[in-house]
């Protein structure tokens, strides 16, 4: 198993930047480069507690379907979406937000395990852990630039 942890400061208040962290909208302006797109489930709007979506891009010159749900949630402090079909073994990204001084510290902690045995390993040590590190960096690039011009 794979773990990513990043941490993320914006300058606003925390239950802006949690409500936008779960706003399908923004996380498609983040995916643009993969084309990713709501496809299934919640496609627009905020995502809640045991909702689903099914996003659908472009990784690695491949179109892929992931369908995520939303399988804890602690209103501005904390939520998890997790994998329910698509290539991983398992695949959970947990958010937590925190406020200190005005600026809220956002830490994505993901974990994933890929199939294939060796060969899914191997992908990884390569490649995956990379693109996944820089999906989700630019994806909080994204999320601060929106909220921080709120």
């Amino acid at each position: 198993m794979t773990t990513i942890n990043l941490i993320t400061k914006i300058n606003a208040p925390k239950q802006i930047v949690f409500d936008t962290s779960r706003n399908i909208e923004i996380h498609q302006q983040s995916a643009n480069p993969s084309k990713e797109k709501a496809i299934a489930g919640v496609t627009s709007g905020l995502i809640n507690l045991n909702e689903t979506v099914t996003w659908r891009g472009k990784h690695f010159g491949f179109y892929l379907t992931h369908k995520s749900r939303i399988s804890a949630m602690n209103l501005y402090d904390y939520f998890v979406d997790e994998i329910e079909k698509g290539k991983f073994k398992l695949f959970k990204h947990e958010h937590f937000f925190e406020e200190e001084n005005e600026t809220t510290i956002m830490k994505d902690k993901l974990q994933y395990e890929t199939p294939f045995g060796i060969f899914g390993k191997l992908f990884d040590i390569l490649f995956l852990e990379k693109h996944l590190t820089n999906f989700l960096l630019e994806r909080n690039k994204i999320l601060k630039e929106v909220v921080e011009k709120m």
